[in-house]
Formats: C-alpha cells, sequence, structure tokens
C-alpha cells in the first residue's frame, strides 16, 4: 500500500510523483498478465482435481490418479499455453492489420481521418478552438494518429503482450496449481486432505484476485471456491453414478 496522502490526507493507491508516474505508465504499456495466471491456475486446478475426484467417485486404483493426472498436467498444460499463445498472437497480428489500414488511409485519405478524429474528440464533449487543437496535434504525428483511431475507432487495447509470455504464465499457473490435488491427494490417497488442500487453492486464487478488484479478499476467495469446487463435484457425481459399470482388471 502506499503511503501517497491527498491534500485532504486521504491515503491513496499509488504515488504521484513524475518518476512514478512514468514507471506505471510503463508497466501498463507493456500488458498484464494476471488474467493469464488466474485462468491458467484456476482451470488447472480444476481439471487435476476433477480427474481425482472422479476416479476415487469410480473407485478405480491410486495408480490411475497417477497416470491420468500427470498426463492432464503436461498435455492439457501445454495445449492451454499453446491456446493462449495463438489468441494473444491473433489479437497481436490484428492490432497490427489496423494499424496498417489506418495509416493507409491517412496516406491516402487524409481530411477523412481528420474527420473521424475530430467527431471522435466531439463526442467526448471537446468543441470549438479546443477540439481543432486536438485534432491538430493528434493528426501532426502520423504514429500517433494512427493508434488513436485503432483505440477510438476499433475498440482496441494500446497496451501490446507478449504471445510467449501469455502462454507461459498460462501453462506455468496450470501445472503449479494442478499440482496440488494431484499430490495432497496421493501423498495419503486420502480424498478428504485432497479437497482440503485444493480448496485452499481456489481461496487463495480469489484471495489473491481481489487485489486487483473492487471485491473483498474473503468474497473473492469463496466465490472461487465455490465455482472450484462445483466442478469438482460433478466430477465425483458422475465417476460414482458409473462406478458399477467400470471394470478394471487390476
Amino acid at each position: 500500500m502506499s503511503n501517497d496522502l491527498s491534500a485532504s490526507g486521504v491515503r491513496l493507491e499509488h504515488d504521484h510523483t513524475r518518476e512514478n508516474i512514468q514507471e506505471r505508465l510503463a508497466q501498463h504499456a507493456s500488458g498484464n498478465y494476471l488474467r493469464d495466471w488466474i485462468y491458467g491456475g484456476i482451470d488447472g486446478t480444476i481439471t487435476t482435481f476433477a480427474i481425482v475426484a472422479g476416479v476415487v467417485g469410480a473407485d478405480l486404483p491410486g495408480t490411475v490418479v497417477l497416470v491420468l493426472g500427470l498426463a492432464n498436467l503436461v498435455a492439457d498444460g501445454f495445449a492451454m499455453g499453446a491456446g493462449n499463445y495463438s489468441a494473444t498472437k491473433a489479437e497481436l497480428d490484428d492490432y497490427q492489420r489496423l494499424l496498417a489500414i489506418e495509416r493507409k488511409h491517412i496516406a491516402v485519405e487524409p481530411s477523412g481521418e481528420r474527420e473521424e478524429i475530430r467527431q471522435i474528440y466531439g463526442l467526448k464533449g471537446f468543441s470549438g478552438a479546443e477540439l481543432e487543437r486536438i485534432v491538430d496535434v493528434i493528426t501532426a504525428d502520423e504514429d500517433l494518429w494512427a493508434k488513436t483511431m485503432a483505440v477510438e475507432e476499433y475498440g482496441l487495447s494500446p497496451a501490446v503482450k507478449s504471445p510467449v509470455l501469455a502462454a507461459l504464465n498460462t501453462s506455468a499457473a496450470f501445472v503449479l496449481c494442478g499440482l496440488v490435488p494431484l499430490v495432497s491427494y496421493l501423498i495419503a490417497y486420502s480424498l478428504t486432505w485432497c479437497v482440503v488442500a485444493t480448496g485452499l487453492v481456489f481461496f487463495g486464487i480469489g484471495a489473491a484476485k481481489s487485489r486487483w478488484s473492487l471485491a473483498g479478499w474473503a468474497r473473492s476467495g469463496l466465490e472461487t471456491l465455490l465455482i472450484g469446487m462445483s466442478a469438482a463435484g460433478l466430477s465425483f457425481l458422475i465417476g460414482f453414478g458409473l462406478r458399477a459399470f467400470v471394470k478394471v482388471p487390476f
């Protein structure tokens, strides 16, 4: 928590020194990988716990948990990372494509593109000489002009994420969080210990997520816990329901 206090004595979330503002803006421009961590962590925990719960519900040997659990961590962890890489790369490619389109339009039809800037900022409440100054400043720099159009006309984010880092964050979170239900079960072959350990992971992910939201840590943790345990409970019920039909030759 920052020690920056406003004139009224209210404690603020960050400092407002020149250096701090520059650092914060640079971080925002490089993209945020929080979503990738949460997405990978929750998915890894749910799928691995669902395997454990399903196998236990079907009354299958512990070796089945080990084989399926490890296969899930390796294959799904890689698949999650690869999928996020492709999705992030597609977003980046689309951003670059639209920038190229805007640069072409600026070169071929600059007056029309100036009018687009004028109308965009007119809708924001600017008018008269003030609006014309804004148009002049933005259109004086073609790179700024094109990026402004990409954000304002197409609603794209100016923050550029690395597809590789997005993939690594997702895969790492998937494997690290997914290991908890698998290892906790294999240590004692107890579903109870697995449920407790997995519940703590779900709650911890939700509580950590609250740092970037308006929800309190307890509420956010309980919400994520409920979602995760519901998915695992369904898996256990399916395994239990199919128990009579499963024949294991060992």
